[in-house]
């Protein structure tokens, strides 16, 4: 999809920037105009009252005829600087405009120096009194001159600002942008199925976790699809096996070579491997089921006590059968939990079922019960312990994996699918409780649940 001009971040960016600029540049004027307009007007001010001294002194060493004619030329000069030049005679000024409080004042002998308003227009006014009630009085227009001076010298540092703004964006926006469209490149690699790609780290700090994220999630990706590869070739060989031995026994079928007399004990054999295959299908069924947003549970305030007495009457047959010894550990109090009745006993079926199956005749099996801590809120533990070859410490970080134990113990010791202890972890935290793979005092593994009092 093309970027649309405005949307990128580089336009963006410099937009930003421009912005910043003139807004500085903005309120840089309206606090340093003012200061300078006044700086200004002393300026002008100051001139003219030099001018004022100068014409003064000017008139006053010249009489009569010879005065009339120096202030003629005066008036022309001072006229090609934009000043207004006023001759007081006698009392009586020459022209009109002054204000008579002005007029007053200069020939009553006293000097003017301020700002007032001549001809209906503010202007600076420096007036300088001379013999016999005689004066002069220039004036220069305020504030208009003044101001647009100042503006016009605003222009520059503006378009200057927004020149700076919009070249420091872009440089700000092709340094962010560059390591940001390396890693839209890396994700969309990634996506496209290759693992081996690498964001290099580089500052900002925000970046760099961008870099460190992207990383980290080829590296998890690429160890996900390297353990569900395991384990699809570990369920394809499992689901080879059973087939192997239906398809073998049907073909004896098929081609005679089984007798009548032999018959039923191949039909046995060809249904003890259907069974086995019917389970791990099952089971991988049951494990897709738990990733199902709607996997159904009803959970209520369960006894654990009860299902464990309940359970217990189940598998102490089972475990006698093959000479295993079972047995079932409760407090005289109840032990109460709030969680799915059938889920928590499928999740208690399941790991009795692993620990008969590793465990040799003679050795323990054992369901306890037992509150999580002193305060009833604390919720229940249940436990499944035995006396079988238990678990190593490595084996305890994978023990709730796909398909991890049963490759690592496949040809060593009875396994079954690889699939029991992650559908049992997968249906506790369903639950909204907690299970843990440990040492067990009888010599084998331990695995506890624990689950809470209420949700």
């Amino acid at each position: 999809m093309p970027d649309h001009p405005g949307r990128t971040l580089t336009a963006r960016a410099v937009l930003v920037t421009c912005a910043v600029a003139l807004v500085s540049v903005l309120v840089t004027a309206l606090v340093a105009v003012p200061l300078a307009v006044r700086g200004a007007e002393r300026r002008d001010q100051r001139a003219l009252a030099t001018q004022a001294q100068v014409a003064a002194e000017l008139l006053r060493a010249r009489p009569g005829r010879v005065r009339e004619l120096a202030g003629e030329r005066l008036v022309r000069q001072l006229g090609t600087q934009g000043v207004t030049i006023y001759l007081i005679s006698g009392g009586a000024v020459d022209r009109p405009g002054l204000p008579p409080q002005v007029v007053n004042r200069v020939s009553g002998g006293r000097d003017v120096s301020g700002r007032r308003m001549v001809a209906g227009k503010r202007a600076f006014v420096e007036g300088r009194a001379l013999p016999g009630g005689d004066g002069v009085v220039l004036t220069r227009p305020a504030g208009a001159g003044v101001w647009r001076q100042v503006l016009r010298g605003l222009w520059l540092p503006l378009l200057a600002g927004l020149a700076a703004g919009a070249v420091a964006g872009w440089l700000l926006a092709r340094r962010l942008a560059r390591p940001i469209r390396r890693a839209a490149t890396a994700a969309a690699r990634l996506g496209a199925g290759d693992r081996s790609v690498r964001v290099p780290v580089e500052p900002p700090a925000e970046v760099a976790d961008l870099a460190y994220a992207l990383n980290g999630l080829a590296t998890a990706l690429a160890t996900s699809e390297g353990r569900q590869r395991e384990f699809l070739l570990s369920v394809s060989h499992e689901l080879r096996t059973p087939l192997t031995a239906i398809r073998g026994y049907a073909e004896a079928l098929a081609d005679g070579v089984v007798g009548p007399e032999a018959a039923a004990e191949t039909g046995r054999t060809m249904l003890a491997e259907a069974e086995h295959l019917d389970r791990l299908v099952a089971d991988l069924l049951a494990l897709a089921r738990l990733e199902a947003v709607d996997f159904p549970l009803e959970p209520v305030r369960v006894d654990l006590d009860r299902l464990a007495a309940d359970a217990g009457r189940t598998w102490a047959d089972r475990c006698a059968a093959v000479g295993v010894t079972f047995r079932v550990e409760t407090p005289e109090q109840p032990v109460p939990a709030y969680t799915d009745p059938v889920r928590i006993r499928q999740v208690i079926d399941g790991l009795l079922e692993n620990a008969l199956r590793v465990a040799p005749p003679g050795a323990p099996v054992v369901l306890a019960v037992r509150p999580a801590g002193a305060d009833p809120a604390a919720g229940a533990v249940v436990e499944i312990r035995d006396g079988g070859p238990g678990l190593t410490d490595d084996d305890l970080a994978v023990a709730f994996e796909r398909g991890a134990l049963h490759q690592r113990y496949r040809g060593l010791r009875k396994v079954g699918s690889g699939l029991g202890l992650a559908i049992a972890a997968g249906l506790v935290r369903r639950l909204g409780g907690q299970i843990a793979a440990g040492h067990a005092p009888e010599g084998g593994a331990a695995f506890t649940v624990r689950l809470p009092l209420l949700t």
